[in-house]
């Protein structure tokens, strides 16, 4: 996610647990983990501070950058420039979006959930954004302008050190449309 503070410095962190959870509105929905070391993550205060931010697709060609983004840096300190990254212009919000990534969605905060920890650890905020634009480089779309998410080999976490890149992809009917089909 890219972000920027109150005085329009960039910051960019990737993200393990994000997703969209509705299209009408468009919703993407990721949660921010309390650090042990501060207070809150610079992203989650960015987020606070603007109520803005943007989706940055991480692929197979962005790991090694993204995982730079992951160093626990002095607030305030460019994550892009760490990294090695082009920033490129939003149209809608004041952070940047990572130009080589092929799927960028900018978002404005919908809501804020906290959630406390049980145990007593750190809490944890789960931020909604309502996509309010979408940029996506034109070779990553097919002839009916569908996003080509095999060729974007998009990364996965799947727990601790461990990351996957998502292929092959197959397609499945879906059933309740078939289904749909032949009862009504």
């Amino acid at each position: 996610m890219s972000t920027v503070d109150a005085q329009g410095r960039a910051n960019l962190a990737p993200f393990s647990y994000f997703n969209i959870v509705s299209n009408d509105p468009p919703i993407l929905v990721f949660s921010c983990n309390t650090p042990e070391d501060r207070p809150a993550k610079d992203t989650l205060k960015n987020v606070r501070e603007t109520n803005e931010f943007v989706f940055n697709l991480a692929t197979a060609s962005l790991v090694h950058e993204m995982n730079m983004t992951s160093m626990p840096i002095a607030a305030g300190l460019d994550e892009f420039e760490y990294a090695g990254l082009e920033k490129a212009a939003c149209h809608f919000v004041k952070a940047p979006r990572v130009a080589r990534s092929p799927a960028s969605l900018e978002c404005k905060v919908f809501k804020v959930i906290k959630i406390d920890n049980e145990t007593g650890g750190p809490e944890v905020n789960v931020i909604f954004g309502k996509v309010v634009g979408m940029h996506i480089h034109p070779d990553f779309l097919d002839d009916h302008g569908h996003f080509r998410t095999a060729l974007a080999q998009p990364v996965t976490r799947l727990g601790g050190a461990e990351y996957a890149i998502s292929q092959p992809t197959f397609e499945l009917e879906r059933q309740f449309t078939r289904a749909n089909e032949s009862t009504y």
